[in-house]
């Protein structure tokens, strides 16, 4: 009965709720950030480098059978026995969803600190003294050297 309760109290303590939420917005802000990279970025970067689709990129390194031709996808590139294949281009889309995700999570944690700093209250300089008060300023101050 002791490890449930225990359990029971792990479970209900403020970090492990935050970390549970944080992980299920994380796959859900995953999901987003993958539209964008494969819905918007990736065919303007297609049209400009002229092949939207990177993760079809290798280079062959050892062909002893010279099985593997030009313009052979790399599914089937694999399937050449003995074929050494440098598959870079998978790496290239994973580089890039990385850094466009950390930089979409760099802004949004910059723009929360700015949300959290709260402005120093600024001190307001008191109004200068009216001339009637100013009068009664010098004459208490004479009365306190005479006295």
């Amino acid at each position: 009965m002791g490890f449930v309760k225990e359990f029971k109290e792990f479970a209900i303590k403020g970090n492990a709720i935050d970390l549970a939420v944080g992980v299920i917005i994380g796959a859900a802000f995953g999901t987003i950030v993958n539209s964008i990279i494969n819905d918007l970025i990736m065919p303007v970067v297609g049209a400009i480098i002229g092949k939207p689709d990177f993760s079809s990129l290798y280079y062959v390194l050892k062909d002893p059978s010279n099985g593997v031709s030009a313009g052979m996808t790399l599914e089937n590139a694999r399937k050449v026995d003995g074929a050494s294949i440098f598959a870079y281009g998978n790496f290239i889309t994973v580089a890039i969803n990385f850094l466009l995700l950390a930089f979409v999570i760099f802004m949004m944690v910059r723009y929360i600190n700015k949300l959290k700093k709260q402005p120093a209250p600024v001190a307001e300089e008191p109004a200068p003294p009216s001339s009637t008060d100013q009068l009664l300023i010098e004459i208490r101050d004479e009365l306190k050297k005479k006295a």
